[in-house]
C-alpha cells in the first residue's frame, strides 16, 4: 500500500535511506505490481507498519510512504503498489527490475499494529485495494494468531483481477509448514467486487450492513468486547466503515492509546 505522503527530495546521510537490491518484481494487472527488496541487517518494524521507499531522480532522493506487506520476520521487505502513469515516483518504480537499487527509509511507522488495539478474539482487517499490503504483514505474523482466536481479513477490489495478489498470499500463507497450522481454523478471507461480475458484488461496508459479513464467516455482529478491527483502503471507505464500527460502540485508538479499532488515514490507492 502506498501513502499519501508528500514525496520528499533530500540529500543522503548516515540518517538517510539506504540503498537496497530488487530481488523480484510481479506485475499482477496493468494497475498493480508487487516488489522484493533486500531487508538491511539490523531494520526492524512491527507487522503493519510501512517505510519510505523511492529511487534516485536527478542525484536527489525521491521517496513516498508504502506498507511493508512482508512479515517481521521475513528475510526479505515486500511491498505492493498501484501504477500512476504520470506519478513522480510510481511511474518510475513500476518499471524496476530484479538487480535494480531501490531507496529504503530507516524508520518504520505505522497505527496497523496488534500493539494499538485492546485485547479480543476477532480481529477483522477490512481493506481495499492496495490497502491489503498491511494486512499481508499482518496475517503472516504468528503474533497474531497468539493474540486472537479468529483473524477475518476482507478485500474488496474494482476488478477481480485485482483479488489475485490476497489470493496468493491467502494461499502461499495455507501452505506454509509452521503458519498454516496456525492460521488453519482461524483466518478467514472474504473478497468481493464492485465495478464487474463476481460471485460476490458490493462494497464491504454493504455486507456488513446486510449481516452478509457475519453469515460468510459464521460469526455474530461486530460487539465492543468481542471484536477489533484494522481499516485501510480509500478515504470514503474508511469513513464508512468507521462510522459502522463506531455504530457498534466500538473506538478509535492509536499506538499511544489502544482502543478497539485502528485506521490507516493517509491511504490513496
Amino acid at each position: 500500500m502506498n501513502l499519501n505522503v508528500n514525496l520528499q527530495a533530500r540529500p543522503t546521510s548516515s540518517s538517510g535511506p539506504t540503498q537496497e537490491k530488487v530481488l523480484s518484481v510481479t506485475h499482477w494487472t496493468d494497475f498493480l505490481f508487487s516488489f522484493r527488496i533486500t531487508r538491511p541487517a539490523g531494520f526492524r518494524f512491527r507487522s503493519g507498519e510501512f517505510v519510505m521507499i523511492g529511487l534516485e531522480v536527478e542525484g536527489k532522493p525521491l521517496l513516498r510512504a508504502y506498507s511493508i506487506a512482508s512479515p517481521s520476520w521475513g528475510d526479505e521487505l515486500e511491498f505492493f503498489s498501484i501504477k500512476v502513469p504520470d506519478g513522480p515516483l510510481t511511474s518510475r518504480l513500476q518499471q524496476i527490475e530484479a538487480g535494480d537499487t531501490v531507496l529504503l527509509g530507516r524508520k518504520p511507522v505505522g497505527t496497523l499494529v496488534v500493539d494499538a488495539l485492546t485485547p479480543g478474539e476477532n480481529l477483522y482487517l477490512l481493506s481495499t485495494g492496495t490497502g491489503f499490503a498491511p494486512f499481508a504483514s499482518v496475517i503472516r505474523d504468528p503474533e497474531t494468531y497468539e493474540k486472537f482466536k479468529r483473524v477475518i481479513v476482507t478485500h474488496t477490489t474494482r476488478e477481480a483481477a485485482e483479488l489475485d495478489y490476497s489470493k496468493a498470499t491467502l494461499g502461499a500463507l495455507m501452505e506454509h509448514e509452521f503458519l498454516g497450522e496456525l492460521a488453519a481454523g482461524k483466518l478467514y478471507y472474504f473478497d468481493s467486487v464492485t465495478r464487474e461480475p463476481y460471485f460476490r458484488n458490493g462494497r464491504i461496508t454493504t455486507f456488513i450492513e446486510s449481516g452478509e459479513l457475519f453469515l460468510a464467516t459464521d460469526l455474530p455482529p461486530f460487539d465492543l468486547v468481542r471484536d477489533r478491527a484494522m481499516i485501510c483502503g480509500s478515504m470514503g471507505m474508511i469513513q464508512d466503515t468507521k462510522t459502522l464500527l463506531e455504530k457498534a460502540g466500538l473506538t478509535e485508538g492509536s499506538n499511544a492509546s489502544p482502543a478497539e479499532f485502528v485506521v490507516e488515514k493517509a491511504f490513496v490507492g
